[in-house]
């Protein structure tokens, strides 16, 4: 499965915005730093995500791409 959401991990300040606005509460901030010694949010289910983009509308710095899953066709 792809990933839903994507953060870019190097950029995120660990604001933890994007925690709060989750409506599946599956953001939390990762128990690593990135390179300039913030803890980045990360997705713990991916499979959980409903592509609904708040994490994305909300992050002041941009840092989260979310993708939606192509819907299938029926006959």
């Amino acid at each position: 499965m792809e990933p839903r959401v994507v953060f870019n991990e190097e950029y995120c300040k660990g604001c933890g915005l994007c925690v709060s606005v989750c409506p599946k509460g599956i953001i939390s901030l990762a128990e690593h730093l990135n390179g300039k010694g913030y803890r980045p949010a990360a997705v713990m289910e991916q499979e959980a995500c409903i592509s609904c983009a708040a994490c994305g509308r909300v992050c002041p710095d941009g840092v989260i791409t979310v993708y939606r899953p192509d819907k299938q066709k029926t006959a």
